[in-house]
């Protein structure tokens, strides 16, 4: 049976992606990851692709590296339900922030990157903080009506 092609990771996958990792418990692998992304998210993609995501492949190591320096705790648990669904609501959020700390320091990280190369090619902080050009929407919807039209009129089939 052919497999079909799952969609490619967009930001906002990479994001859902990532946080499944946030209140993860026990062993962690990549094919255990990949499972699950499979069970939640119905999408299944393979080690490689996922690696190839510095949010991914960060939020994974930082979560590997939790659990292996965690201690073990018992798999039973004998408190009321209600406190076993706090205190995994606690690990989850301990397990974001984590995550989110690693993301915060690997953007710091690159940002010097940045400004040390912005540096050696002697762009000026005034320079890097120009506001972005606004966007003529008019203009933009105005080109792209003109080029249905043409089309219509038997641009390139003509």
């Amino acid at each position: 049976m052919k497999r079909v092609r799952t969609r490619n990771l967009d930001d906002e996958t990479v994001g859902n992606i990532a946080s499944l990792l946030d209140g993860w418990s026990g062993k962690l692998t990549w094919d255990l990851y990949i499972d699950a992304i499979e069970r939640h998210y119905r999408l299944r993609y393979t080690r490689q692709a996922l690696h190839g995501h510095e949010r991914i492949r960060l939020a994974f190591e930082v979560r590997k590296r939790a659990l292996s320096s965690a201690p073990e705790k018992a798999t039973a648990f004998d408190g009321p339900p209600e406190l076993k669904v706090a205190l995994d609501e606690v690990a989850r959020l301990e397990g974001e922030n984590q995550r989110l700390q690693a993301e915060n320091q690997a953007l710091l990280e690159q940002f010097v990157r940045w400004v040390h190369n912005a540096s050696k090619k002697n762009l000026t902080e005034d320079y890097l903080n120009q506001p972005l050009p606004s966007v003529d929407r008019e203009r933009s919807n105005a080109m792209a009506e003109a080029k249905r039209t043409r089309a219509g009129k038997g641009g390139r089939n003509a």
